[in-house]
């Protein structure tokens, strides 16, 4: 039987003057950094940041969702120090630099993320809602960056960016590096990657155009092939020319 957490030492922001939620979320990271993620449950959270199961439950409805709350704690350190001296670099550089300053407000937790991290690699449900929390912060960190997220790409640009930072964090657990030399590596390695690979899909997404514009066209139906054939040819009408022969690709 796993033995249970005890009360660990003052978090960082553990006080009165705290707000219940952020004592909660400083509670839990308190505890992960001395216990197995598995051995700490929702009453040792609570017992550790002072407020009751009644006040827990409101403020945050499980374990995982407390990591959420962290996640948008970290998210707020970044972006509030952020600075706008980087307008002019290259997007990866810009990047590079938002990272960083995301591991910097980490720091404080390495010993609980570690833990963290190895533990949810054993827990398929887990990972997924981590994932999903991580997709939500790194739409923040690519906009911080000067870099959109929208678009049919946008969806691999996060993913991509979030198995990247993901990669650079086992890096950077074990970098006993002042200046966090393998971890700047890394991080620098996994972005020259992504940017290949999405440079790669952008190429791809360029040349099957022509055929996700037939697919529409196809998929459109009769009537609506139809409605677009007579549409383009008043167009050609108006301009004095003749009628084309009509192509689906031009349905779209």
């Amino acid at each position: 039987m796993a033995k249970k957490p005890t009360q660990g030492g003052s978090a960082p922001e553990a006080t009165a003057a705290a707000s219940p939620r952020d004592r909660v979320v400083e509670a839990l990271m308190t505890l992960a950094a001395t216990h197995a993620w598995e051995e700490i449950s929702i009453s040792d959270i609570a017992r550790q940041a002072g407020v009751t199961l009644a006040e827990f439950r409101d403020l945050f409805p499980s374990k995982g969702a407390v990591l959420g709350g962290f996640s948008r704690k970290i998210d707020r350190a970044v972006l509030e120090g952020t600075a706008s001296d980087l307008a002019g670099e290259p997007a990866r550089e810009r990047l590079f630099d938002v990272l960083m300053r995301r591991i910097d407000a980490l720091a404080p937790y390495r010993a609980a993320l570690k833990n963290i991290a190895t533990a949810v690699r054993r827990d398929a449900l887990t990972l997924l809602a981590l994932n999903q929390a991580s997709l939500n912060s790194m739409r923040f960190m690519l906009e911080a960056a000067g870099i959109g997220s929208e678009g049919p790409l946008g969806t691999l640009k996060l993913q991509g960016a979030v198995i990247a930072f993901a990669r650079t964090l086992d890096t950077w657990f074990d970098d006993d590096d002042p200046g966090l030399a393998k971890t700047l590596a890394r991080l620098d390695r996994e972005l020259g990657r992504g940017e290949r690979l999405l440079g790669y899909a952008e190429d791809v997404h360029r040349l099957s155009a022509p055929f996700r514009s037939l697919a529409r066209a196809a998929f459109a139906g009769p009537a609506e092939f139809r409605r677009r054939r007579e549409e383009r040819a008043a167009r050609q009408r108006e301009a004095g020319n003749e009628p084309d022969d009509y192509s689906p690709a031009q349905a779209v």
